[in-house]
Formats: structure tokens, C-alpha cells, sequence
């Protein structure tokens, strides 16, 4: 029980920080004369109250966090969190359920995208200003944003840090204080942002869209201010940017804050997944341009190249932006778009999926056992970059990928279950627990999942939940090791 009052101590504090988010949308919506800012400054002042009165509640039980605990407090803080965020969907959206508005919510703090709103272009602006707003808090992490502010109310953050933040090598620091760590990453993540909503409004998009589609552009996100998402822009000059960002948004945030101390782009290079991450999307949408030029899908190679290399780059990086109906392409295509999704994101990065590290080192330990098989007594440590990777990560990540692959089908069995059929079914839980947005099938690139049924809703919610996570951090609360003393 003790336990239990110390994170419910640290939850309250959490969400009088997350109060202050409502502020932009808030000011948005004076600014623009939308009438829906009574909605934000309910939501802010419901979560300060009930954040301060669980604080107080609670202050005699401070201490410093142990390992488990940073688990559950991360779980339960995306879980209320999203709760907060739902309230202004809840208050604005006429006619929208608690589940749908929880699930918009969800969608949005883990980046995932997977919107169930239609007439998207007549929402008011500051609620989409919410939604996109979500995202880009989601994108580097409520929680790594939190621990540079906890401090502050004597509430250490490494425990917060080491949960949240995606990957499996997540002991470097860029800093000797963890405070200093999240700040400067999210000085980078706002510098970026910032650099992305002068191009888009460069690009010909106004500033109310540019700022949107920065926010999920950044965060890997894919909310788009209009019903078609990109599709409904065409402009090859607003894809190029948002293609520009999104590769810069997939790779390690560590590794952008370290080429900027140096000032030098070596970093990249020193980088074990950069290289490899870029040279797979990239190099994958200039293969499917050709590819889709000779099936026959576009007459011209330019077009076709211009078409692939967006979207694969979108789903690649787990964004989940739309250019092309791609999911009427040959088969193919869109299955290896889906494909790259689970894999073509960095560690440190706001995409989803397994990340490259973790394939990086799959692939080298499998070829580490085709040596041992040759060379029974051979010496052969696995290494990354020329450093010697621990046997403890090693078996970190096969564990991960045991629970990623079998997370996946079992929600793939309970959505057939339901009545979906094959394809929907596989492509919704790769594109959840992945963090996608986009499936195939139902719920394709053209639609949305406005049509799943209430059980359908809450169970792909916490499918992207759990992937936020990086499944590991979310399933270990429900061990009973986890609530031995």
C-alpha cells in the first residue's frame, strides 16, 4: 500500500505539470475567436485540482523511486493523462462517446495516429491544435518533459527516464544530471519543431496548418488537420518538407543534440542505427518508385518516385501521413510498408515498432550463432559500432521480441474473433502496437476506425499503449513478481 501512495504522490505532481499543456490550445483558441476555450481552461484547472489534492494527500509519502515503481507510475500516468486529454475532445466534439474520445486521446499521446474523427476540417482550430498538441507532448514523452520539472517538487526523475524513453540501451546519458538530459532533448525536439513550421508555411500552408502538421511531422505522429490527411493538400513541395522532417524525426534525439555540441555530422556516422535506418526508408522508396513505374501504377517515373518515397517514409517511420491510396497498390507494397513500420525507427526517436537497434543486434547474434555452429570453441562477442554489446541486452531483446511477436497475434486472434476479417485484423494489431496509425483492410489509409465496436475501441487503445511502452514496461504490472515485496 506504501508503494502505492508513493507513485500516487509523484502521479499528482505529473499532472499539475500536465495542466500547464492545455495553456496552447487555450490561447489559441482567444487568439482565433473559436469559442471552445472555456473547454481547455476546464480540463486545465480539473487536472491542477485533482493533481494538487492527490499531492497533498499523499506528501507525507515522498521518497525516491525504486525500478518498479518508475513502471507503474509511467503506465498509470499515459492512462490518466489521456483521460485528461480527453475531456476537451469530449466537451467540443458533439455526439462523441467517452470511449472514442479516450481512444482519440490515446492515439494522440503515444503518436499512434489511429484517429476514429471525421469533418476533421470543421472542428475548430484549437481542437485540432489539441490534437496535433498531444502528439508532439507524446512525441518525446510527457514523462521525460516531467522529469526536468519533478526535481523541483523533490521527486527524483532517473527511474521515469529509464522507462519511458524507447530502446533498448537507455543507461547513456548525454549529461551528468538527468534533468540537464531531458532539457536540452527537448531543446532540440522544440528547435526542430520550430525549423519544420517555417518550411511548412514556406512550403504554402498556413500558419494554423503548418503549426499542425509540424507537431506531427516531429512527433512521428500523423494527425492531419483534414479528413484526407496529405492526400487533401497536394503539394509536392509540402511532402518534400514533411519527407525531410520525418527522416530527421527517426533517428536518436541523443544523437541530434550530440552533432550539434560537436558541430560536426560524424555523429551520424558514429551512430550504429542511423546509417542503417536511412539507407533502409530511403533506399525502399526509391526501390517501390521503380517498382510501382513497372507494375503500371503511375505512367511517370517521377511521379511514382515522389508518391513511394512519401509514403513509405510516412509509414516507414511509423507517422502515419497519406499522399496515395496506397493500400490500392500491388500487395506487395503496402505489406512492406508495414514491414518497415515495425522495424525502420531509431532508439531515442519518436517512432514506434522494434526499432533498428534491436534488429541490429537480432541480426548480428543470429549470424554469431551461424559462426558458433562452424566454430564450436570460437571466441565471437556481438558488437555495435566496434563496442561490445552485454549479454543482458541480448537477452533483452530476444525476450522483447518473443512479447512483440505475440502480443501481435494474440490481437490479431481476438480481433477475428470480433468479425474482422484477415487482413484488417492482422494489419490493426501490427499498426496499434506498432504505433502506425494506418492498417490495411477497414481501417486502411482512405478511412479511419470510426466503425470498431466499444471492445474493438478499448483494446486497440491499450494495444498502443502497451507499444508506447515498449511492451515490456507496460505487461510486467501484470506479473505476480512485480507485487512481491
Amino acid at each position: 500500500m506504501n508503494r502505492l501512495l508513493v507513485i500516487a504522490h509523484v502521479l499528482g505532481s505529473m499532472l499539475m505539470v500536465f495542466s500547464a499543456t492545455f495553456a496552447l490550445p487555450f490561447a489559441w483558441s482567444i487568439a482565433v475567436g473559436d469559442d471552445a476555450y472555456p473547454s481547455f481552461l476546464a480540463a486545465s484547472v480539473g487536472c491542477l485540482f485533482a493533481g494538487a489534492l492527490l499531492w497533498l494527500a499523499t506528501r507525507r509519502y515522498r521518497r525516491e523511486l525504486e525500478p518498479r515503481d518508475g513502471c507503474l507510475l509511467v503506465v498509470l500516468g499515459w492512462l490518466t493523462m489521456s483521460l485528461a486529454g480527453a475531456v476537451p475532445l469530449l466537451l467540443e466534439i458533439p455526439g462523441l462517446s467517452f470511449t472514442d474520445a479516450y481512444f482519440e486521446a490515446v492515439a494522440g499521446l503515444t503518436t499512434t495516429g489511429a484517429t476514429i474523427l471525421t469533418d476533421l476540417d470543421r472542428l475548430p482550430q484549437s481542437v485540432n491544435v489539441w490534437r496535433h498538441a498531444m502528439q508532439w507532448y507524446g512525441g518525446m514523452g510527457i514523462i521525460v518533459m516531467a522529469v526536468a520539472i519533478l526535481p523541483l517538487l523533490g521527486v527524483g526523475g532517473m527511474q521515469l527516464f529509464r522507462n519511458e524513453m524507447p530502446g533498448p540501451m537507455k543507461e547513456n546519458r548525454l549529461t551528468p544530471r538527468i534533468t540537464q538530459t531531458a532539457k536540452y532533448l527537448w531543446l532540440v525536439y522544440t528547435g526542430l519543431t520550430v525549423a519544420c513550421i517555417v518550411a511548412l508555411h514556406w512550403a504554402g500552408l498556413d500558419w494554423f496548418e503548418s503549426v499542425c502538421h509540424a507537431f506531427s511531422a516531429m512527433s512521428l505522429g500523423g494527425f492531419s488537420t483534414r479528413d484526407a490527411s496529405i492526400a487533401g493538400i497536394e503539394s509536392a513541395a509540402v511532402e518534400a518538407v514533411l519527407t525531410v522532417f520525418m527522416l530527421i524525426a527517426v533517428l536518436n534525439f541523443s544523437t541530434h543534440f550530440v552533432a550539434l555540441r560537436e558541430r560536426s555530422l560524424l555523429a551520424y556516422w558514429r551512430d550504429p542505427e542511423a546509417p542503417a535506418v536511412w539507407g533502409l526508408l530511403i533506399g525502399s522508396g526509391l526501390a517501390l518508385g521503380v517498382y510501382l513505374h513497372w507494375t503500371g501504377e503511375y505512367s511517370n517515373l517521377v511521379v511514382s518516385l515522389r508518391h513511394a518515397m512519401f509514403n513509405t517514409v510516412s509509414i516507414g517511420t511509423t507517422t502515419g501521413f497519406v499522399s496515395q491510396d496506397y493500400a490500392a497498390w500491388p500487395l506487395f507494397a503496402p505489406l512492406w510498408l508495414l514491414f518497415l513500420a515495425c522495424v525502420g525507427s531509431s532508439a531515442g526517436s519518436t517512432g514506434g515498432g522494434i526499432k533498428m537497434i534491436r534488429s541490429l543486434i537480432l541480426i548480428r547474434q543470429a549470424r554469431r550463432e551461424l559462426t558458433r555452429m562452424v566454430h564450436p570453441r570460437a571466441i565471437a562477442p556481438l558488437t555495435l559500432n566496434g563496442q561490445i554489446v552485454d549479454n543482458r541486452i541480448i537477452f533483452s531483446v530476444l525476450g522483447y521480441m518473443l512479447l512483440w511477436g505475440l502480443t501481435q497475434l494474440a490481437l490479431a486472434m481476438i480481433l477475428l474473433g470480433a468479425g474482422e476479417d484477415f487482413l484488417t485484423a492482422v494489419s490493426a494489431a501490427v499498426a496499434t502496437v506498432n504505433n502506425v496509425g494506418p492498417a490495411l483492410g477497414r481501417y486502411g489509409p482512405t478511412s479511419n476506425y470510426a466503425a470498431m465496436s466499444d471492445f474493438e475501441t478499448w483494446l486497440l487503445a491499450f494495444a498502443m499503449l502497451a507499444g508506447r511502452l515498449e511492451l515490456l514496461t507496460f505487461f510486467v504490472i501484470f506479473t505476480p513478481a512485480f507485487w512481491r515485496r
